[in-house]
């Protein structure tokens, strides 16, 4: 089980999957961060092609009854880790995601990004993947773990299945840090106009199925 200890917490139960990019070159610094953590976790770092595929053999190999999804080049701390193993104990069958903040590695621009990816986390019930999911494995295999037949946005679905099927999404309210390189590396707003016109489009549907979904129950009562 999860024990906090106010000042250490030991995630025994929790694999951790860590998908990873062929150029990925953050993967050492999030390790770092995990080592000097001594979380006592199971470490899964999967490079299988696509992410999705990545993200799913990685939890199939994971032994603990606990999967935290992590991005290469997210950054952890001692906050991160309590906050997380409370949100479990609170909640142990909700999918848990972080609030989301850029390092100082892109524009200072990047700071509305993260404002806009809380705020339609909270209020619209839409987190990503860079927030760091974490589920119990026995329901992400119920949810049928990450679509492999989607060119992009395998989590933004993860994310809207979870809630067709009645999870609870729960938020840390803890930080997570992810870095702003794409941002800085292909441009702010060519970035955030991309990435705003395709959650969007495949939202739209999604939101139709859960509400058909929402509609029948209501219908069942």
């Amino acid at each position: 089980m999860l024990t906090d200890l106010s000042d250490r917490v030991s995630f025994e139960n929790i694999s951790i999957v860590i998908p990873k990019a062929n150029n990925e070159q953050a993967l050492e610094t999030l390790l770092t961060d995990i080592d000097k953590l001594s979380l006592n976790a199971e470490i899964i770092i999967s490079a299988e092609g696509s992410r999705a595929k990545s993200l799913n053999l990685g939890a199939a190999k994971a032994s603990n009854d606990y999967i935290w999804f992590l991005h290469a080049d997210s950054r952890i701390d001692q906050n991160t880790t309590i906050a997380l193993a409370n949100s479990i104990q609170q909640a142990p069958d909700a999918l848990h995601y972080f609030n989301l903040a850029f390092w100082g590695d892109g524009p200072e621009l990047t700071k509305l990004n993260a404002w806009g990816a809380n705020w339609r986390s909270h209020w619209l019930g839409v987190p990503f993947g860079d927030q760091g999911f974490c589920i119990s494995k026995a329901l992400f295999t119920k949810i049928g773990g990450y679509p492999e037949d989607v060119a992009y946005g395998e989590d933004h679905l993860f994310g809207w299945r979870s809630r067709q099927l009645g999870i609870q999404l729960k938020c840390t309210n803890a930080l997570l840090y992810t870095s702003a390189r794409k941002y800085r590396d292909r441009g702010w707003l060519q970035i955030t106009l991309k990435y705003q016109y395709l959650w969007l489009r495949q939202a739209m549907p999604e939101w139709l199925k859960l509400i058909a979904i929402q509609l029948k129950l209501h219908k069942l009562e």
